[in-house]
Formats: structure tokens, sequence, C-alpha cells
């Protein structure tokens, strides 16, 4: 099942169930989704979903970092619950060996060797592990470490 109809469906179990934290998530997808379906002359494809659920999933582990900063624990908490939310319907997170092998093999086949180089070997990496969820902070810290040496 597409993803944009697996969330369609959960958002009317949802309602009918009266879970109004897990609707209130649900809305925000679909709606980023149907904004993103209006950009697109094709529609919104899973592959197109992925790209926009992990934007939200971003923007929801930054806020809850700010909010935790700024000493809200109740909407840090709520922010993080929408994370959860929004990661169920994304592909496994690929393991942290299959990072590394990848940054490795990507290294090897730009040629990189020094900081000017990320762009290329990021860009090669997220096509080596394209289907899988990774985090982008932290394969860019991975690349980082690798290229300085690390």
């Amino acid at each position: 099942m597409a993803i944009v109809e697996q969330i369609s469906r959960d958002l009317t179990e949802a309602m009918k169930a009266k879970e109004a934290d897990r609707l209130s998530a649900l809305r925000m997808i679909k709606t980023a989704l149907k904004l993103r379906e209006t950009e697109l002359p094709s529609g919104v494809d899973d592959t197109e979903a992925i790209k926009v659920l992990n934007t939200l999933l971003t923007q929801r582990r930054d806020a809850a970092e700010q909010f935790r900063a700024g000493g809200r624990l109740e909407l840090a908490q709520k922010e993080e619950g929408e994370a959860r939310l929004i990661q169920t319907y994304l592909p496994a997170a690929a393991s942290e060996e299959d990072v590394k092998k990848a940054i490795a093999a990507a290294i090897a086949e730009v040629g990189a060797s020094s900081m000017k180089d990320m762009g290329a070997v990021m860009k090669s990496v997220r096509s080596k592990l394209e289907g899988k969820t990774v985090d982008g902070k932290s394969l860019s810290d991975l690349i980082k470490a690798a290229l300085s040496g690390g």
C-alpha cells in the first residue's frame, strides 16, 4: 500500500478512535503531502512521500531540541511523539555499519581527499543508501570524521 493511502486510512482510524494527538499529527503529515502534490504535476509517489516525511521528521527533531533548550518539556514531548509517528511511515533505518561501508565506498569512488569533496561524498552515500532512512546530521558528522582522518 502506498504511504499516502496508509496515512489516509490511519487518519480515518484516528478520527473514529478519537485519538486527538495522533489525529493532529496525521493531519499535519497529510497537509504537507497535499502541498507537495500541488507542486508536482505527476503527484506524490512513495519516493517523494519519503522525502516529505524526512523533512517533517527533521523539523520535529529540531523543534523538540529547541523546546528542551527553552525548558518547555511538554512541547518537546509532543514534537518527539510526532517524530515517532512519522518514523513509522519511513523505511527501516540504515545500520551504522551500512552507513560506514557506504561512506568508505563513496570516498574511494569519488577519490575524496579533503573536506572540499564532502558534497560529492554525501551525494554518493545517499544514492548508495537509497530506500533506507538515514539521519542527515549524523551522516554529515560521520563523513566529516572520515574525511578528516577520523
